[in-house]
């Protein structure tokens, strides 16, 4: 009995587990839930967490820095000076052997540095903040690939999805018809050519169903992996690809310009630009003296013994204020050689920035063209798939009434699985250039 109890407890408890690994998205949840939880998401907040901590490691170089120092020394063998004896009432020539010192030491010293003026530390400055403005243009392109992503992994899930409900369904009519024709081919009133036609048919849909099953698979674990779930929770999606469609046709969309300086791309290129003139400013700074200053305490104790920790131990102190200059004079035209370097990087980095921006102008004109092409494509498909069908029931009717032949039927149920994947795919098509155009036009996150 306690046995009995003990497995009944343990299967709710596997319910409950089940139920707390499973997850419903909409597609605007997905988006949402991406760009906090995707690997890419974290790691892109981390980079901007470590590129202030690196502003700050900058800034400190020229606040005041205090370090301690402690130095004990104990003569094992005490070094020996030889003194002319002569010096202590000896002979003149020889020499008298002294050890200078105590045989134990300690000294415990405070020095405060302070940086008062050095070029490459104000370049440094300028560096750490562009430096960070790179970082977080990083994570917003970052957040547009995720929302790009989010929606691509989204559609092909609710592609293969659909893609399985449109495959059961032409097995379940295929094997109907195959039963009716073998019924008929058993009274002797249909060839045996007809029943193995329709079987081919059948046995390649089923094909078809088992690998998209497999598909739908991998679909959703890449939708978890994009989203940064683990592969193995469930994840229910509540929109479906019909709807999406819709909701996906803007046609004001082909009318919209692009403001290049606002683009994200454009950005981070300009700061590319922006980081290499700092190295360029870094170099010549180099060229221009470094001024600074130092105070140091200290104090020294003595003895032949280790009596440093008791009172009557005495203590020697010493203080020392210091101003440090230094002045580059002559480097042997290093300094200029590193400077022409750091041009000519900013000169590419202008060129690039040029680049950039036409290449940001191209890729608007191509993401329109892909989206206006996908909108006439999913008419187009949806039309064609309508034809489809209807020629596929005819030629059915034709079929069993004996006007037409099993190939004729074979290939009219053909074009009509190319046709309903091609609307399918169509409509996935609309979803995805869409995503592809909001990222060309620098669509906001949250607009």
């Amino acid at each position: 009995m306690k046995k009995t109890i003990l497995l009944f407890i343990g299967i709710l408890f596997s319910f409950y587990v089940s139920a707390q690994e499973s997850i419903s998205l909409t597609l605007n949840q997905a988006i949402d839930y991406g760009l906090k939880n995707s690997y890419s998401a974290i790691n892109a907040e981390r980079d901007i967490d470590a590129a202030k901590l690196k502003k700050w490691e900058t800034t400190t170089i020229g606040l005041p820095q205090i370090s301690a120092k402690i130095d004990y020394q104990n003569w094992i063998q005490q070094q020996v000076s030889l003194i002319p004896a002569e010096f202590f009432g000896g002979i003149e020539g020889e020499f008298a052997e002294v050890a200078f010192g105590t045989k134990q030491n300690l000294n415990a010293s405070a020095t405060l540095k302070q940086l008062i003026f050095n070029g490459s530390y104000i370049v440094g400055l300028q560096s750490a903040k562009v430096y960070l403005k790179i970082s977080e243009n990083a994570k917003e392109k970052t957040e547009l690939s995720i929302r790009e992503a989010v929606i691509n992994s989204y559609g092909n899930v609710l592609l293969s999805e659909e893609s399985i409900i449109i495959l059961e369904k032409n097995i379940a009519t295929l094997e109907k018809n195959l039963k009716e024709i073998n019924e008929i081919y058993k009274n002797g009133l249909e060839e045996e050519e007809s029943v193995e036609q329709l079987a081919i048919t059948l046995a390649s849909v089923k094909s078809q169903l088992s690998k998209t099953k497999n598909l739908n698979s991998i679909a959703y674990k890449m939708l978890n992996i994009t989203l940064g779930i683990d592969i193995n929770t469930k994840v229910s999606l509540l929109d479906s690809l019909n709807s999406l469609t819709e909701e996906n046709k803007q046609l004001n969309l082909l009318a919209s310009n692009l403001t290049i300086e606002n683009h994200i791309d454009y950005k981070i290129a300009k700061n590319t630009e922006k980081s290499n003139d700092l190295l360029v400013k870094l170099e010549q700074s180099k060229a221009l003296p470094s001024l600074s200053s130092f105070v140091n305490f200290g104090y020294q104790g003595n003895g032949e013994n280790f009596d440093f920790l008791k009172k009557e131990q005495q203590w020697f102190d010493s203080s020392l204020l210091g101003i440090s200059l230094e002045i580059p004079i002559f480097s042997s035209f290093a300094r200029s050689s590193r400077t022409q370097q750091a041009k000519i990087e900013l000169d590419k980095a202008k060129t690039n920035l040029t680049v950039t921006e036409q290449n940001l102008l191209l890729q608007l004109e191509l993401a329109k063209t892909e989206y206006k092409f996908s909108l006439e494509e999913l008419e187009t498909s949806k039309k064609n798939l309508t034809l489809a069908e209807r020629i596929e029931k005819k030629q059915q009717i034709k079929f069993f009434e004996g006007i037409s032949s099993s190939f004729e039927l074979s290939e009219s149920q053909r074009q009509l699985y190319t046709m309903q994947q091609n609307y399918l795919q169509a409509m996935l098509n609309v979803i995805t250039n869409k995503a592809a155009l909001d990222n060309a036009l620098n669509t906001p996150i949250n607009n």
